[in-house]
């Protein structure tokens, strides 16, 4: 029998801990349209203090040889959140923008291994930007039609991808690159722990927002 490939072995592992994520009730409510787009703009700004951890540590990484290949900057995403985040909040959004207790536990993590285990970061990149080119797009789609937002327009520039011309192609890559991380086994079962904990992070910001926006409220 033949081994299984890591990106595999990566999405098998996970698969519990991203379905939890993806049935979190405040997920679940907003995209079924039950809230405004005010809680729309607080999760995408929730989104900015992730990624700006992300991203924040990138150049460091760039010729590591372990995350570096992982590092492109056609994923970069900060900007486009900020750009989403003016048109969703208004002027003075930067004053106004505060991570949630559980955000701030995340882009922790996410700064933690970034500083002390590469393999870690990637599987922060992972879960984050293969999800953005994945089920992120379904997203998009949704808000744009519940809250009138332009298609690919501002407030919703985070899901698109201008640099990337083939996302499918892109994402075969990506997962090439998984395949071949130059870590041993004991390496990598510790990455697909982190894909899982990362996963658990991501349910509790989206726990955090539901205390701010309950169902039915």
């Amino acid at each position: 029998m033949s081994t299984p490939l890591f990106s595999s072995v990566i999405r098998t592992a996970s698969q519990d801990r991203h379905t939890e994520a993806e049935g979190a009730p405040f997920l679940r409510d907003l995209l079924g349209g039950r809230f405004g787009v005010e809680a729309f703009a607080r999760y995408t700004e929730q989104l900015l203090f992730v990624y700006r951890a992300l991203e924040d540590a990138a150049p460091a990484l760039e010729r590591d040889r372990v995350a570096g290949p992982f590092v492109r900057p056609e994923l970069r995403r900060v900007a486009e959140l900020e750009r989403d985040l003016r048109h969703l909040l208004g002027d003075g959004w930067r004053e106004r923008a505060a991570p949630l207790p559980a955000t701030r536990r995340y882009a922790a993590r996410i700064t933690e291994v970034a500083a002390t285990w590469p393999a870690g970061y990637v599987a922060h990149h992972y879960t984050r930007y293969l999800g953005d080119l994945s089920g992120g797009q379904v997203i998009r789609r949704i808000a744009e039609r519940t809250w009138g937002l332009e298609s690919k327009g501002d407030g919703v520039r985070f899901y698109v991808f201008e640099e990337i011309a083939n996302p499918a192609a892109f994402k075969r890559r990506y997962r090439t690159l998984l395949d071949a991380l130059p870590v041993g086994a004991a390496e990598r079962e510790r990455v697909v722990e982190e894909c899982r904990t990362a996963f658990a992070l991501n349910s509790a910001v989206f726990a955090d927002l539901g205390s701010l926006f309950p169902a039915g409220a």
